[in-house]
């Protein structure tokens, strides 16, 4: 129970799924501070908030009443922070709880009415139209997603305070890294997608699959479970279930076009259909989202005009088809895609949107056990382009591997393509002809955004 803790103390307090934590505590009347490696613009915005973090692996740093209070101190731990950390010994050795995130969302969430929002890709965007969806019908809500949205301009919602939190909806995205969803047991739930991922960590697509089974077995009976068509899911949980797609299911798209760089749509679902809909966020694939989130929202109970007004002023999360240059001339778009799949997506969408002029995707790859695993499909997804441009491997967590370099995808794309460091990256768009550029991945790529548009704002 959280009741017993005055002190949450966060060992990596800058992901953005940490920091959305330490904010409901902030907010909650709880003494929050914590350690990250590095400054970013997201520890910028804790500390703005009167939340203490330090960058320096140090006991000392460590604020002196969480040290004092071993009982009433909760320990967050997020899995980044290394086995040899003196910080994480110290409170290890010393008898202080220490929890994973997800556990620490899981006893958040198990208070509440809990929608879990999973699958290898689409869950941001999902989970935050879902939240977006209820909060601008003026639902009483939490929100711990994923991804900065930009209605809000943040990664979490905070309900207002109630008498009866069981009743109150916790929109949470359930990320199937480390397992962590199955710390949720949500009264309803959505499966966007099962594919194969972070294999580093689960060794076979078939230990994923195991993994989502039994996030969903663990729904409540009474529950919903809302999931992509042709996912086989079904009969692992013992909630209701529907199934969704862009074209096909108990709920999905028809009359989908594009007019003014939007898409518009019909949202068909079982007991009948929204006409007209306008969204904002390109993709082929955000319709499908959107197609989920209404789902979700029609079983809380929203009218026709609630989801109509809410899909019509969804604006988008952060890194997810983020315009940060469009004139007739340059476009640049910024993408956080790091599978094959979701680079598919995005590029199909992309040449959708912009049929007569030219694409180039710069994608920086994520992960070298990623790269080794996918090279050949993600050549397939980025050959959608007219030409790609191909950074080094982010590392991410990862140390390198033998025999894996960028040069496993280079060598499988079939369209106009060049291998590129990211030193060299800004002085390469200068001399190159550019029309509608993209760049693509979930590394440290958004870094060059702004140097890639003021070159492009200059030709």
């Amino acid at each position: 129970m959280l009741k017993q803790y005055k002190y949450i103390y966060f060992l990596g307090i800058g992901g953005i799924g940490m920091s959305a934590l330490a904010r409901w505590f902030k907010i909650n009347g709880f003494e929050v501070a914590g350690y990250d490696r590095t400054p970013t613009a997201l520890t910028d915005t804790l500390q703005e908030e009167g939340i203490s973090v330090h960058f320096e692996d140090s006991v000392a740093m460590i604020p002196a009443d969480f040290l004092q209070n071993t009982t009433q101190t909760l320990v967050v731990l997020t899995p980044a922070v290394p086995a040899d950390h003196s910080e994480y010994n110290y409170l290890k050795d010393n008898g202080f709880t220490i929890q994973k995130r997800s556990q620490v969302l899981g006893l958040i969430a198990g208070g509440m009415f809990t929608i879990g929002i999973a699958g290898t890709h689409g869950k941001t965007t999902t989970s935050s139209m879902t939240a977006h969806l209820l909060r601008h019908a003026g639902v009483n809500c939490s929100a711990f997603l994923g991804g900065i949205t930009q209605n809000y301009g943040t990664n979490m919602l905070l309900n207002e305070p109630a008498d009866d939190l069981s009743q109150v909806p916790c929109i949470v995205e359930a990320d199937e890294f480390d397992r962590s969803f199955l710390t949720l047991f949500p009264e309803i739930a959505v499966v966007t997608s099962t594919d194969a991922d972070h294999l580093d960590i689960y060794g076979s697509h078939a230990s994923v699959l195991d993994s989502f089974s039994a996030y969903v077995s663990q729904i409540k009976p009474s529950g919903r479970l809302f999931m992509r068509t042709g996912l086989e899911l079904a009969d692992k949980t013992r909630a209701q279930v529907a199934e969704y797609s862009l074209n096909e299911g108990d709920y999905h798209a028809e009359n989908v076009h594009i007019e003014n760089a939007c898409f518009i749509f019909d949202a068909v679902h079982p007991n009948g259909r929204i006409n007209n809909l306008t969204l904002q966020v390109p993709g082929f694939h955000n319709v499908e989202n959107a197609i989920a989130a209404i789902a979700v929202g029609l079983e809380i109970g929203l009218s026709e005009e609630q989801i109509r007004s809410g899909i019509n002023t969804f604006g988008g999360v952060k890194r997810r088809f983020e315009y940060y240059l469009k004139t007739d001339s340059k476009v640049l778009i910024d993408d956080y895609a790091h599978h094959p799949a979701e680079v598919s997506a995005f590029l199909s969408s992309a040449k959708a949107l912009y049929p007569d002029r030219h694409v180039t995707a710069i994608f920086q790859p994520h992960l070298y056990s990623r790269t080794r695993d996918f090279s050949e499909e993600f050549a397939k997804s980025l050959s959608l382009a007219d030409s790609v441009i191909l950074l080094d491997i982010y590392p991410a967590r990862e140390l390198p591997i033998q025999g894996v370099t960028s040069d496993l995808i280079f060598d499988r794309i079939t369209c106009d393509k060049v291998l590129c460091k990211k030193s060299e990256l800004v002085e390469l768009i200068k001399n190159r002809s550019t029309d509608v550029v993209a760049t693509i991945g979930a590394g440290d790529i958004d870094r060059y955004i702004e140097p890639i548009k003021t070159v492009l704002q200059s030709v």
